[in-house]
């Protein structure tokens, strides 16, 4: 018989990384759940399921808050880790990709917005569709607390998501064809791939070269992808993966990832575009 944790590993990784953010905090709450899990006495539980969210979620809200005080002193603009969900890179990946439904980066960055608590109550409710006496439990608050916790998220989400609901084939398209725009220097071939009013975010952690603010504008972007390529991406192996549920880049020397690119797409054009250079946030994107 297989052992309940076994059976729900991927769900706890994907509630665990839905609140962080974060591949390497997430794989540490799983880590700590099987430990509290096998320690523990499980006689009395009826659900294990429930019961092994309530641990993952508690410490990962716990961790979130220890962590927020970090992620203000971080070098430059701060990026959710991104996640491969290709169902063919291997076991390890796709029980990672083991998920009810995929948050896309766009959607990792509103959530860092919410208070920790707002966070929780949203991951829990709105994407595995916990009852709300359950997340009460788990947050130790009550049910009215945090029915308003979730309206309250609720709320600042939707006036904060971002609306990108294009075609999974159309996106992938829009990638290939910006993928090959950068490579030969097209910088009006990308300006016509963009909306006029872009904007990419990278994220080098101070580990990595990465713009210190956000570049707005198709004009400046166009010219700074094509930089990057021509500088740092010449000499890499650079493919098309799917990425927290969308298509994306991954630039690799040999099997090591050193930069992932994703963009979101709304009605044929780039609004937003996400760098990732910080070699500490790329193992969700390691294929071995």
């Amino acid at each position: 018989m297989t052992d309940p944790f076994t059976s729900h590993r991927g769900m706890l990784f994907s509630v665990a990384y839905d609140i962080l953010g974060s591949v390497a905090d997430a794989e540490d709450v799983v880590q700590e759940t099987w430990l509290r899990w096998s320690a523990g006495d499980r006689s009395d539980v009826a659900e294990p399921r429930s019961y092994l969210a309530r641990i993952a979620a508690r410490l990962a809200l716990n961790r979130l808050r220890t962590i927020r005080a970090l992620r203000e002193s971080y070098p430059g603009p701060w990026l959710p880790e991104p996640l491969l969900t290709s169902p063919d890179v291997g076991t390890q990946v796709a029980e990672r990709a083991e998920r009810g439904r995929e948050i896309s980066i766009a959607m990792l960055v509103v959530l860092e917005t919410l208070s920790p608590a707002e966070r929780a109550v949203f991951v829990l409710r709105e994407v595995f569709g916990m009852p709300h006496d359950e997340i009460a439990a788990i947050l130790d608050r009550t049910e009215p607390a945090v029915r308003q916790l979730a309206h309250r998220a609720r709320e600042h989400v939707h006036a904060r998501r971002p609306r990108f609901d294009t075609d999974p084939d159309e996106h992938r398209q829009v990638t290939e064809r910006f993928l090959a725009a950068c490579y030969s220097g097209d910088v009006r071939g990308l300006i016509e791939l963009m909306a006029p009013d872009v904007v990419l975010t990278s994220d080098g952690g101070g580990r990595a070269k990465a713009a210190r603010r956000p570049v707005a504008g198709a004009d400046k972007v166009a010219r700074l992808l094509v930089a990057i390529t021509r500088d740092g991406l010449a000499d890499l192996d650079v493919r098309v993966a799917s990425i927290n549920g969308q298509a994306g880049l991954i630039a690799q020397a040999g099997s090591t990832p050193t930069v992932v690119a994703l963009a979101d797409v709304a009605d044929g054009l780039v609004r937003r575009i996400y760098i990732f250079a910080n070699p500490d946030k790329l193992s969700g994107v390691a294929s071995g």
